[in-house]
């Protein structure tokens, strides 16, 4: 595969197993990109996998460059992580401390890669000038697919002007859900990814000093063999003044304040009471928590013995200090070392980090466009593979995705390969069963959790019908300062016309009226039917109903019309459209739709 991905990081470990150039051809010979030396990193790290690496520091403040490499070469890990996810070679035999202990590779072990450093730091940051300085060079390199695992708002146009060279750019969409409204990168030419779950789990065995055997999830990389009970104390929230009142030296501290359930929610909640026990001198911390995948917050203390439980375990727990202190006992327990499982859970889930729309900048628009793996995911960071998760590791699966369907289809836009992606995406699990979306309380995902439904590659190969658009055609949409054309004076189309694979309607007050242009790029000979999944509250009315395609008509048009059939400020609903063949194409759309007869209103889902 001579496909070139780049990724817009925070740069690269080259010396990775998983950049490893062996059975790799010459570079293509239309490949632009330079490999900049700097810190630890000169031209022998580049290769015929690792084309190409630049470095941008541009608005980068000292603070974040302190201990930074001068260089191309990767100081916080996030870098080698999502470009390995994307196109890390197959490395047999990668685990963490044997955890999850298998083969690893990426979505398009093929494929090239160029790496742009344009952030800095730990935790990373990046800067607007640097970001688009990259995106400009990785335009003149000659990249296919552009990778960015970073969060704001960075599709300005430079990545219109990306999208408008046939290069599909991929983004993250953000950690900052379970709340509405906190999708980043809105803008419709872009992929905007959800992160999902994957089937694998970190069980660990916690034994009360009453023999009872309860599980939870951890890190925990102790001893094979681990017999020592310790006393187990209530720490209520594990905040400081609460370990220092209990006296916690020495024992296990179980945090859970009934009167709190979200105390937790946060990585930096869990961060402060892990930390907080062992300052403490405490042996070991069990939370009871919510089961939001957290366990990315617990990867600093590893060593140490810590789970998480969810609150009935917690409650049981609790009990169970109380009624050995009522008898005169000391309540003890013993954390086992963590293992790891592959499909005893049900998966995928949408993330409570994962971003949900609708988004606050383009409501016309809706977005994530698609849900992908994204927690506790292991890929390379330096030497080694470790854990990690967020919608940065959401991402590169897409951008892998993607890398292999350019190369299948090398005439599609980018637009059409979102199309593919987006109208084949699942909205059951492997049981067919609704996917859930975690949070305080789960729910079934929406639209506004993983957009068309979770990543489906096989599907996306062939999906029967796409839905294109000229990138050359959005500043019919936008104003002139996405571009300065012809179209600057004209007045704005609203956005739920533009030709997208998802209609959103935040403002239907009667009637209202779009229209979709598809393209047949399977069978010749073809007949779709519309299967309408009307969102309750509003009459959606497709014509024609059923789109015949031939040798001679390979495009078709067809209008929605939405109807309101209530006279009520409402909140967003939810429907599809699907064209059926009758056959394996199955070609689905998400729809979106807010009835309101005011122009103020606060609902939002």
């Amino acid at each position: 595969m001579s496909l070139l991905e780049s990724s817009i990081l925070v740069g690269i470990w080259p010396e990775s197993k998983s950049f490893n150039d062996h059975g790799f051809g010459p570079v293509p010979s239309r490949w632009k990109g330079k490999c900049e030396v700097g810190q630890l990193f000169d031209a022998k790290h580049c290769n015929k996998k690792l084309i190409g690496a630049r470095w941008y520091n541009e608005g980068a403040d000292a603070e974040q460059l302190k201990g930074e490499y001068m260089s191309p070469r990767d100081l916080d890990g996030h870098g080698t992580h999502t470009a390995s996810t994307a196109a890390g070679i197959l490395v047999e035999n990668v685990s963490f401390h044997g955890l999850a202990a298998e083969a690893a590779r990426g979505g398009a072990p093929r494929a090239r890669l160029a790496i742009y450093k344009a952030c800095w730091g730990t935790p990373p940051s990046c800067s607007v000038a640097a970001v688009l300085a990259a995106m400009d060079d990785a335009i003149h390199d000659g990249v296919n697919v552009l990778s960015l695992s970073v969060g704001g708002s960075f599709e300005t146009p430079e990545s219109l002007h990306a999208v408008a060279n046939g290069i599909t750019v991929v983004f993250s969409g953000g950690n900052d859900g379970p709340y509405f409204q906190t999708v980043d990168h809105p803008s419709p030419w872009v992929i905007t990814v959800a992160a999902s779950t994957i089937d694998r789990s970190f069980p660990t065995v916690i034994t009360l000093g009453n023999n009872q055997k309860l599980v939870g999830q951890s890190r925990y990389r102790g001893a094979k063999k681990d017999d020592n009970f310790r006393e187990l104390v209530w720490g209520s929230g594990c905040t400081a003044r609460a370990i220092n009142a209990v006296g916690v030296a020495g024992k296990i501290v179980l945090c859970f304040d009934p009167k709190s359930l979200t105390t937790f929610m946060s990585p930096s909640s869990i961060d402060d009471a892990i930390g907080d026990v062992k300052e403490g001198r405490g042996k070991g911390i069990i939370l009871g928590m919510h089961t939001i995948n957290a366990l990315d917050a617990f990867a600093s203390f590893e060593g140490f013995p810590a789970a998480a439980v969810d609150y009935e375990m917690a409650f049981r727990m609790y009990e169970y200090i109380d009624q050995a202190r009522r008898k005169n006992m000391t309540p003890s327990v013993k954390i086992a070392p963590t293992q790891s499982t592959i499909g005893n859970v049900v998966a995928p889930k949408i993330a409570a980090f994962s971003s949900r729309g609708p988004s606050t900048t383009f409501p016309e628009v809706l977005k994530p466009d698609i849900a992908a793996p994204g927690v506790n995911v292991l890929a390379a960071m330096g030497y080694q593979y470790k854990f990690d998760s967020g919608t940065s590791m959401a991402c590169p699966h897409v951008s892998g995705v993607v890398a292999l369907l350019k190369s299948l289809h090398p005439n599609w836009s980018p637009a059409a390969i979102k199309s593919a992606l987006v109208t084949t995406a699942s909205v059951t699990n492997e049981y067919g069963t609704p996917i859930t979306a975690e949070g305080v309380l789960r729910k079934a995902a929406d639209p506004f959790d993983f957009g068309g439904g979770h990543i489906n590659p096989n599907r996306a190969a062939d999906p029967g019908l796409i839905y294109d658009f000229n990138p050359k055609d959005y500043v019919k949409f936008f104003d002139s300062s996405l571009s300065r054309t012809e179209y600057c004076n004209a007045k704005r189309i609203p956005l739920y016309h533009i030709n997208l694979p998802s209609i959103a309607i935040p403002n239907l007050r009667t009637s209202l009226t779009t229209w979709r242009t598809v393209t047949n790029v399977a069978q010749v000979y073809a007949r779709y039917k519309a299967i309408i999944e009307s969102p309750p509250g509003v009459k959606m009315v497709v014509e024609p109903s059923s789109l015949i395609f031939d040798a001679t008509t390979k495009m078709r048009t067809f209008k929605v019309t939405f109807t309101s059939t209530y006279k009520k400020q409402g909140d967003y609903t939810f429907g599809s459209l699907t064209w059926n063949d009758g056959g394996t194409h199955s070609v689905r759309i998400p729809i979106a739709v807010r009835v309101i007869i005011e122009d103020f209103y606060a609902d939002t889902a």
